[in-house]
């Protein structure tokens, strides 16, 4: 399942990551990346130990932790530490699958059932750079707004394409799911959502509230906590 989670970011939010992002360090991207992805990857990160890093990550793990859009479709169970990338002219990342664990010291390993990118430039300032991610459906060219986050499954063959002016912002993260099966988060996800939209049409009638009791129940048998 593809979502668009709009707003994750405040405009105050935005604003404060970019002033951090704009004095950062870089380093080459291939830092994080593994033997396949390393051979195809073109980019700068921010890496480990930068002094602007953990307010950053903070920034973004907060907006995060109050979406009820993202919860619901991506149940997050853990969340890996959020990383910054930057794309300038030419630079580019090809296909690949994201690493099925991430590891970092001192935290937990992280399965990585839902990948997500969070957008951090304006659309208008650069060319190129899409986000593009292959499905079932075929392929699906994304570039958001500044603040929106694409959140799709971690098994996703996905790429980047070149920048041809200006420069592509990002944060990306991926999270391990309450429900590891991307069908069954997609079910859950959509129950959710028609419970939302008919609680607002028509109130907690009975058969809402069974409904809603449905949805826990299928919630309470295929979580991993």
């Amino acid at each position: 399942m593809l979502l668009h989670v709009p707003n994750v970011l405040s405009a105050e939010e935005l604003a404060e990551l970019r002033g951090l992002l704009s004095r950062t360090q870089w380093a080459d991207g291939r830092i994080t990346a593994g033997s396949q992805s390393g051979q195809v990857k073109y980019n700068m990160q921010v890496p480990e130990g930068a002094a602007e890093l953990p307010v950053a990550r903070e920034i973004v793990l907060r907006a995060m932790e109050r979406n009820g859009l993202l919860f619901s479709g991506a149940l997050p169970f853990r969340t890996f530490p959020p990383l910054f990338n930057r794309y300038g002219n030419g630079m580019h990342f090809g296909a690949h699958v994201d690493k099925s664990v991430r590891v970092l010291p001192g935290i937990p390993p992280v399965r990585t059932d839902v990948s997500a990118t969070l957008f951090l430039a304006d659309p208008e300032s650069y060319d190129g750079g899409e986000l593009v991610i292959q499905d079932t459906y075929g392929e699906h060219s994304i570039k958001l707004p500044a603040g929106d986050m694409i959140v799709y499954p971690g098994t996703s063959l996905h790429r980047v394409e070149p920048v041809t002016r200006g420069e592509r912002l990002a944060c990306f993260t991926w999270m391990q799911s309450m429900v590891r099966d991307d069908n069954k988060r997609a079910l859950l996800f959509e129950m959710d959502m028609a419970i939302a939209t008919l609680r607002g049409q028509i109130g907690d009638v009975e058969a809402l509230i069974s409904l809603t009791s449905n949805y826990h129940n299928l919630l309470r048998m295929w979580a991993e906590v």
